[in-house]
């Protein structure tokens, strides 16, 4: 497939969590146009079963959402850090819990309008419990929750956030059988 053709790019505006970028581009179809793009080192987002099946889901504040979420453990990769690294890091920070396996089993593009995020969403067992050491701004609660009442909840609308969405539909679709 071709790919596009960058004729400038410029960084307008680059903060700890993300950044702006203008680009020039023909584009694959040869349209001339300019992208401004968010640039993003990636996501991890963890769905931790529990050795009697049920899945942890954690709530938190959500300043853009204006509302606490009950979500998957999540979090932006550090540069250089595989997603099995992320994971394993973002669950103990947020939960306490390490994983013996970890495992992608989904990775898509949030918003490929604009934003250059890529999700990786990793299957966590053999969980161990132990302290969560969640970041200075986190306030986390952390829940159980078994497959029937994930299905409710979505059902009811009840989860509003769409990585964990997309994640505990696919799990419950494809990798709880």
């Amino acid at each position: 497939m071709k790919e596009p053709q960058v004729l400038s790019s410029q960084m307008v505006y680059e903060g700890k969590v993300f950044g702006i970028r203008r680009d020039e581009v023909i584009e694959p179809s040869g349209v001339r146009t300019t992208r401004e793009m968010i640039t993003h080192p990636g996501s991890v987002v963890v769905l931790p079963v529990l050795p009697d099946g049920r899945v942890l889901l954690i709530q938190q504040y959500r300043y853009a959402a204006r509302q606490y979420l009950w979500e998957l453990v999540a979090g932006r990769m550090d540069h250089g850090e595989t997603p099995i690294e992320g994971a394993a890091r973002e669950l103990k920070e947020e939960t306490g819990y390490t994983a013996k396996k970890l495992k992608i089993f989904l990775e898509f593009f949030p918003t490929p309008g604009f934003l250059e995020e890529k999700m990786y969403l990793l299957l966590a067992k053999g969980l161990t419990p132990g302290k969560a050491e969640p970041e200075e701004d986190e306030k986390i609660v952390t829940r159980a929750y078994t497959h029937k009442q994930l299905d409710e909840m979505l059902r009811k609308k009840n989860l509003r956030d769409a990585k964990t969405i997309a994640g505990v539909l696919y799990y419950l679709r494809y990798l709880s059988r």
